[in-house]
């Protein structure tokens, strides 16, 4: 009997975008919300928020809601053949993510006290976004 969560997983990381989204959080070590996650990656509410489900539904990922937020966590994987599945996405090159990161890492530098407090396409967002083009061209 194939295991029915690994199937899952393999067909929600299948997608680019969702795929995106997994190598962030494995990579940023933080728990994220739709809000940061939807400025970071640019897509609409209901495409982020749809991707952040489905990983859930595959077991990669567990959303807690916080206050207003829901943040989504990466599941501990005990089965060895889900954990090298997550080891693989972990070990893809970074040349393909760095634009990402670097977006991510700013909009995290928004948390106060390691909580979002800053809802999408806010102004602060923007603000940030401009002065760090700014800094950095």
């Amino acid at each position: 009997m194939i295991d029915e969560k690994y199937i899952d997983a393999l067909k929600a990381l299948s997608d680019p975008t969702r795929l995106r989204l997994f190598w962030l959080l494995l990579h940023v070590e933080q728990r994220i919300t739709v809000a940061e996650a939807l400025d970071v990656t640019g897509d609409t509410q209901y495409n982020v928020s749809r991707n952040l489900k489905m990983l859930n539904k595959a077991g990669l990922l567990t959303p807690k809601k916080q206050g207003k937020w829901v943040y989504y966590t990466l599941n501990q994987q005990t089965a060895p053949h889900c954990q090298a599945l997550v080891d693989s996405v972990k070990f893809l090159p970074s040349d393909n993510f760095s634009e990402i990161i670097k977006l991510c890492v700013l909009r995290l530098s928004m948390r106060v006290d390691g909580e979002c407090v800053v809802g999408a396409n806010s102004d602060e967002w923007k603000t940030a976004m401009n002065n760090d083009l700014l800094t950095n061209h």
